[in-house]
């Protein structure tokens, strides 16, 4: 038994001008709760940084939390979401190389709590 997955992504060889615009990385994160049936609660919290910086943006899950950091000056967006319940991949790579023109995208899928069923305590 897990507690639940983590999913930590990073897209490398992203178009520059796509990792410092707000409103394209809105959209990505919009599209991964939206397909992946995520219940934000409230609203997203964003910070976009002075040029040449990108963006953070992060939302407080019913589920857990998805957060996403672009770091335009290295071509490189990274994302990690935490479910606390059972949720399907989501197909990162075809979804980030159209997005945002990644070149590679690299994704790790992490159980947590996975102590719990060895017997271990925390």
């Amino acid at each position: 038994m897990t507690v639940g997955t983590e999913w930590l992504i990073d897209a490398e060889g992203c178009r520059e001008e796509l990792l410092r615009d707000l409103a394209v990385i809105k959209r990505i994160c919009t599209r991964i709760l939206a397909q992946l049936g995520l219940h934000v609660v409230g609203e997203g919290i964003w910070h976009q940084f002075p040029e040449p910086g990108g963006v953070t943006g992060l939302f407080l899950l019913t589920q857990s939390h998805l957060a996403c950091h672009t770091y335009p000056e290295y071509g490189l967006a990274t994302f990690n979401l935490y479910c606390c319940r059972p949720q399907r991949d989501w197909p990162w790579q075809e979804h980030l190389r159209e997005m945002l023109g990644a070149a590679r995208v690299t994704v790790r899928r992490v159980p947590r709590g996975r102590q719990l069923a060895e017997g271990g305590a925390a």
